[in-house]
């Protein structure tokens, strides 16, 4: 296996990391009914923290941006008060957390959320796809249009989300502009028939991704804001036409000069657009390729491709990944049927290997200089 390029370490803002792996951001469904993170969150980052950068599960900037059930939030006292447990289990490791913020926009159900509000997009247009509630798979319902002014009003709900990340304790924010969600809603052609200017032109469309994203660097700094993006994707309905290539062409150019700490690419297969995409950003990029087998995991980096490899299931079931990963030992199989919702199981109970075993505790992070590789 070629992965020596992986330990060598890279920068990503104010962060200097010893090695090229991260965590990437899974959604678990273990948040309490308020959206405050549950009661093993810390402990189940804290046992991660030797990935280095571990990029939370989407964690709504606003009640509107909630779609699945019991989500994680960062607008309230009571979720900062969460975070921080989470943020000082991760930094008692050794590791460093960015708090991904993630507004679904329609792909939601009413009854996934607190108030059974109606979902918001950039236009009334159904997704055509399905969502799970605690009565099964159901249709993801109408949404309705945002206003302009309820554009802005989103906007600022992410910028005070991040501010409320960094007062948690994070070291940064990913903007989650991925994945079928609200910033890829407008991104995408058949799912945003604005005709303000909002809506039409590749500038047009990229015109709320930029304003979310120099908002919350405008708050806490572009060194400590990174954002994702999935070009190409089709998730919950997401079909971005014949225009894709250069909407993101144009939106990463855009995006260059924010000087933000990094971009993250969900990897779709286009390696041309990749190649070209790093061309244009001039920080650090993370690339995730879904279902990559181990053995290619540093080839990205390898042929200049990507500057880190981010890993998401590998690390779900071993808390100790990268000790497992520089041994050449075997790895844990994640378990699909506990990856949403419960409890310990599936969680924060898959075995690690390390020679030596460090439980995580609340008083963990009386010493700020303890080193530990990662934990039980």
């Amino acid at each position: 296996m070629t992965v020596n390029t992986l330990w060598s370490p890279v920068t990503i803002g104010r962060l200097k990391l010893p090695h090229r792996l991260a965590m990437s951001p899974m959604t678990r469904s273990r948040a309490q009914a308020d959206g405050t993170p549950g009661t093993l969150a810390a402990q189940y980052y804290g046992q991660r923290a030797s990935l280095g950068l571990l990029i939370t599960e989407g964690t709504q900037p606003s009640d509107d941006g909630q779609g699945y059930l019991t989500t994680p939030g960062i607008y309230t006292d009571a979720h900062v008060a969460g975070w921080r447990r989470v943020a000082d289990a991760v930094h008692a490791n050794g590791g460093h957390l960015f708090i991904q913020l993630m507004h679904v926009g329609r792909v939601s159900h009413p009854s996934n959320t607190p108030d059974g509000r109606q979902a918001v997009a950039p236009s009334a247009i159904l997704p055509e796809a399905q969502i799970f509630t605690a009565a099964g798979m159901m249709d993801i319902p109408m949404p309705r249009a945002l206003t302009t002014q309820e554009i802005a009003a989103t906007v600022n709900d992410h910028r005070l989300a991040a501010r409320k990340a960094i007062e948690a304790g994070a070291d940064g924010v990913e903007i989650h502009g991925a994945n079928g969600y609200l910033i890829q809603q407008f991104l995408s052609s058949n799912a945003n028939h604005r005709s303000d200017a909002y809506g039409g032109s590749i500038e047009n469309r990229a015109r709320f991704a930029l304003e979310v994203t120099a908002a919350v660097a405008d708050e806490i700094g572009a060194d400590r804001t990174g954002i994702r993006l999935s070009p190409g994707s089709q998730l919950v309905g997401i079909d971005e036409g014949d225009q894709s290539d250069d909407q993101y062409r144009y939106l990463v150019a855009q995006l260059a000069d924010l000087n933000l700490a990094y971009l993250h690419i969900a990897h779709n297969g286009n390696d041309a657009l990749l190649s070209d995409l790093r061309r244009a950003w001039p920080s650090t990029l993370l690339v995730n390729r879904g279902n990559r087998p181990l053995e290619l995991i540093a080839k990205d980096i390898e042929v200049g491709l990507a500057d880190m490899a981010p890993v998401g299931r590998w690390a779900l079931a071993n808390p100790d990944f990268v000790y497992r990963l520089q041994k050449g030992m075997p790895l844990n199989t994640p378990d699909p049927t506990t990856f949403f919702g419960g409890g310990a199981a599936g969680y924060v109970d898959y075995p690690a290997v390390l020679p030596e075993q460090a439980v995580y505790s609340d008083t963990a992070k009386s010493d700020p200089n303890r080193q530990v590789v990662g934990v039980a």
